[in-house]
């Protein structure tokens, strides 16, 4: 049942030292079924997010009471679909999408995304170039709540990772420090994150994966 794996969840929040309060759940229905939202909302979800735009926009609604989340890279020419629906948009990390989306939605959430894996192909900017990168991002009509990474598999680097990032956020004024997945959060807890992205833990597998190129 969902609720007995919300429960745990907590558990775990709260053994790493997290709480209700410092901790924003952000529940990922990547991959399933749209009923999930449903499911999700019963439970008392309120913060639901997904890795591409048709799936999000298949689930979400203007008045669905959810603030959806859109997970990972931007494409351009999908922003105008989404900006209606999305309370925030993780995984910012080009000027280019940042000037579209200032364009199509002033003021939209942003988090950026930091890549500290140095793995080819990987969405985000580099840890020696976020400073640099929130200041570009000065002069746009965005709101920058904070930063948000995905780790490195290692458990030791992505301790390290955890660190680095909630490092920068402190240093920047970042409220916002998205980090910690089903099977990390509660390192990234412990190092200092005040959002996790739990998915499969909470609704069970996922049905099959979309390509990994996909917006």
């Amino acid at each position: 049942m969902l609720e007995d794996r919300l429960d745990a969840l907590w558990t775990q929040v709260a053994a790493a030292g997290g709480s209700h309060e410092s901790v924003t759940l952000c529940a990922v229905t990547k991959g399933q079924p749209n009923a999930v939202v449903a499911l999700a909302r019963a439970a008392g979800l309120t913060c639901l997010g997904e890795n591409y735009s048709d799936e999000l926009l298949a689930k979400a609604s203007p008045t669905d009471g959810i603030a959806w989340h859109f997970l990972g890279p931007l494409q351009r020419n999908k922003i105008g679909k989404l900006a209606p629906v999305v309370s925030c948009f993780q995984g910012l990390a080009r000027v280019a999408e940042a000037e579209t989306l200032s364009r199509v939605a002033p003021g939209a959430r942003v988090l950026v995304q930091v890549d500290a894996t140095e793995k080819e192909g990987r969405n985000g900017v580099p840890l020696e170039h976020v400073t640099e990168f929130l200041e570009q991002l000065k002069g746009l009509p965005l709101t920058v709540d904070g930063l948000m990474t995905v780790a490195p598999e290692d458990r030791t680097s992505a301790i390290a990772c955890f660190h680095a990032v909630a490092d920068l956020a402190r240093s920047a004024s970042l409220p916002v420090v998205s980090m910690g997945m089903s099977g990390d959060l509660s390192d990234a807890i412990a190092a200092g994150s005040t959002m996790i992205r739990v998915g499969s833990a909470l609704f069970g597998p996922r049905g099959e994966e979309r390509p990994a190129t996909q917006g």
